[in-house]
């Protein structure tokens, strides 16, 4: 039983890795997004003041990545 225990714990932690690597990835197109979004907007005349609280949230979701994504490095060394 001690074995299965083990192979149980090592898949959960693979699959938590996984799901934290989506979520990477998931938050990087997420940012591109907004990014892409925000550009056309600069284009058709907004200006990056009217802007501003879209693109500090963009900060903030990189901010958020960039902290999963050390958090998933910890976890596979």
């Amino acid at each position: 039983m001690g074995k299965e225990i083990l192979t149980a714990l090592a898949q959960e932690v693979t699959d938590t890795v996984g799901v934290e690597e989506s979520a990477v990835v998931a938050l990087d197109g997420i940012a591109a997004r907004i990014e892409a979004a925000v550009a056309k907007a600069l284009e058709n005349g907004a200006t990056a003041e009217e802007l501003a609280p879209v693109t500090d949230e963009v900060a903030n979701l990189k901010a958020t990545r960039e902290k999963l994504a050390a958090a998933v490095a910890a976890n596979q060394g």
